[in-house]
């Protein structure tokens, strides 16, 4: 059998009602030399009937069934299945732009430097994405080139994972996906990068994210805001932070006291608070000053998280930062 150009893997538990849409993006790829491996998770819906469907209908479906495991032993069984040398994630209830594979299978063949392509997203239903969903995505989709995303690694996942096509050698040689108690795609992500990863995304619309109540992301507790914390410290370690036991934090309110804890509980000593609220400057958070952003030690002498993420801070606490000679990803990163 001739291998494919790409894999798509796509694992599914108790899918049936958005399966069938899903299934029909796929078969209207502009790009024909596909194939998917679909891991049925123990669904007890139906799902599984349906891929058997369409498995049969087509030899380019292949369907492997587990019981009941979750998403990561279903992603890894469906990954070491995979027969392409790039895969595309999708999930069960999304949905695809016709030219989706076409396009990030084409970039990565373009450029051997990118280890992982994605692309811009849109959510739906459009009627029913609140809020701080569409800033999200604004967010999501503002991250295009490879030195942004770096940029931005620490602050939230730049990359929606069933939009995601990667180089499976590259994922296989940092060890596939992994269970931690937090985000694996997340988890997988900073793995990547600190093995030297570039990620990229093609700026176009290509992947369709459907928002539901029950989605993994909003229920389940590995994707709680102390996970993440857990899970960017963790990683942070092993690179920006390692060796440096000290840290700054930019952000003296509710988020830097809640990076205050947790990197206190994995042992991070805090040097001071950086605030420019005149209230809590000369107070004390946790024991440590809160001192004005003019009190900076010379960059380089203690690291910085910045822990601000209130809409436009971001942006401000940079411009001041450079104004004082700090350079990103070098003397500070952004976290949230």
């Amino acid at each position: 059998m001739q291998t494919p150009a790409v894999s798509v893997l796509l694992p599914a538990y108790n899918a049936a009602p958005y399966l069938p849409e899903a299934l029909a993006s796929l078969r209207a790829q502009e790009l024909a030399d596909w194939e998917l491996v679909a891991v049925d998770d123990g669904s007890t819906d139906g799902t599984d009937e349906i891929l058997a469907a369409a498995a049969a209908a087509d030899a380019r479906v292949r369907l492997l069934r587990q019981p009941h495991q979750g998403l990561v032993a279903a992603l890894n069984a469906g990954l070491a299945a995979c027969r392409a040398p790039l895969v595309a994630r999708m999930d069960a209830d999304d949905c695809m732009h016709p030219d989706r594979l076409r396009r990030q299978v084409a970039y990565l063949q373009a450029d051997p430097g990118v280890a992982l392509v994605s692309c811009l997203v849109e959510c739906f239903p459009r009627a029913a994405i609140q809020e701080g969903l569409q800033r999200y995505e604004q967010w999501l989709n503002s991250l295009v080139t490879p030195e942004e995303i770096a940029r931005d690694l620490f602050v939230e996942s730049p990359l929606v994972h069933p939009s995601v096509t990667f180089r499976r050698a590259a994922v296989m040689d940092v060890g596939g996906y992994q269970e931690h108690g937090w985000a694996e795609d997340y988890d997988l992500w900073l793995r990547l990068h600190l093995a030297g990863a570039r990620f990229a995304k093609v700026p176009a619309v290509l992947y369709y994210w459907r928002d539901r109540p029950d989605r993994l992301t909003r229920t389940g507790e590995a994707y709680s805001l102390r996970n993440f914390r857990r899970l960017k410290i963790h990683y942070l370690r092993q690179g920006f932070l390692r060796g440096r036991p000290n840290v700054l934090i930019w952000g003296a309110g509710r988020g830097g006291k809640a990076w205050g804890v947790s990197l206190a509980e994995a042992g991070l000593a805090i040097a001071a608070f950086i605030d420019i609220d005149p209230k809590k400057i000369g107070r004390t958070r946790r024991g440590r000053p809160v001192i004005a952003p003019e009190a900076l030690p010379p960059p380089g002498e203690l690291p910085l998280l910045v822990t601000v993420g209130v809409k436009g801070a971001r942006a401000l606490i940079r411009a001041a930062l450079a104004q004082r000679g700090y350079i990103e990803q070098r003397d500070y990163l952004c976290v949230a």
